[in-house]
């Protein structure tokens, strides 16, 4: 198998490459480029690590959102059988390309489009995994829809605002403690890698950001439970400040199921953890 990192060493800079395109990030599709390859090397190297992994050898590797491409050349370093990005900006498509004339169709497949509309399960290859330096303004949807379809991923490691992050790792009874935290976490097994400085990115954000890896826990949820499960936590957080005998009222025997479950009506919607809700969530 041919070894990509001295294709993608003999590209120009990702600072040359920018200023080569004239590229500025654009605040309306949520970008923020990540110029450093220290870093981004970094964010492969770590999460090959933690999963006991050295490279993508045989494995095939999906990215949102690319830009000038730093993520993108760390990812075909560690050698996928194929990476496939998917772009909205054309500016970064004709990056993209070059890239792709460097290495190969067979490595570099480009999808220009929305990722909200790509349905990711059905892309050739597996095991399939996603790396993204996620766009600021669609991150929580794109990681819901993964979460719900997580039994046809190996890994997604992601690179959210650290807010976001704080709210995806909070455990029970934390403030930040949430909808995506008990869907993160009942899913998966989610692992916190390392922050982010804001002056890392150009241009450089207000906030700091995260690198989170998520793997398959192995609890499938069927369609109804899920359904149950978002309804359930959508009225609980909508009024998380009052006991669940109030916020969950609307639920038929609700005073029953939660003696059934050892779950006190005095309790708040973030004092819940995520198997109570989805116990409760079973319940016909």
């Amino acid at each position: 198998m041919t070894d990509l990192a001295p294709l993608i060493d003999n590209l120009p800079s990702l600072r040359e490459t920018v200023e080569l395109h004239g590229l500025m990030a654009k605040k309306a599709l949520g970008q923020n480029f990540l110029l450093d390859r220290n870093i981004t090397d970094k964010i492969i190297r770590t999460s090959l690590e933690h999963q006991n992994k050295q490279d993508f050898r045989g494995e095939y590797v999906f990215e949102v959102g690319p830009g000038p491409g730093g993520l993108t050349r760390s990812v075909l370093a560690h050698n996928p059988e194929c990476l496939t990005v998917v772009e909205m900006d054309e500016r970064c498509i004709a990056i993209m390309q070059e890239i792709q004339q460097q290495v190969g169709e067979d490595k570099l497949q480009i999808i220009n489009g929305d990722a909200l509309k790509q349905d990711f399960t059905s892309f050739s290859g597996s095991p399939k995994n996603v790396v993204s330096n996620l766009p600021y303004n669609i991150s929580v949807p794109l990681l819901v829809g993964w979460l719900k379809e997580i039994k046809h991923f190996d890994s997604l490691t992601l690179m959210f605002q650290k807010e976001v992050a704080d709210r995806i790792c909070a455990p029970a009874g934390c403030k930040d403690y949430g909808r995506i935290s008990i869907l993160s976490q009942l899913l998966c097994k989610v692992e916190r890698l390392f922050d982010i400085n804001p002056n890392c990115f150009v241009p450089a954000p207000k906030i700091w950001s995260t690198v989170i890896l998520f793997r398959p826990s192995g609890l499938e949820i069927d369609e109804k439970t899920m359904n149950n499960l978002e309804k359930l936590t959508t009225m609980a957080f909508n009024q998380r400040r009052k006991m669940i005998r109030q916020s969950l009222k609307q639920i038929s025997d609700l005073e029953k199921k939660c003696a059934g479950l050892d779950i006190e009506l005095t309790l708040r919607a973030e004092q819940i953890t995520p198997q109570q809700y989805l116990q409760l969530a079973k319940l016909p």
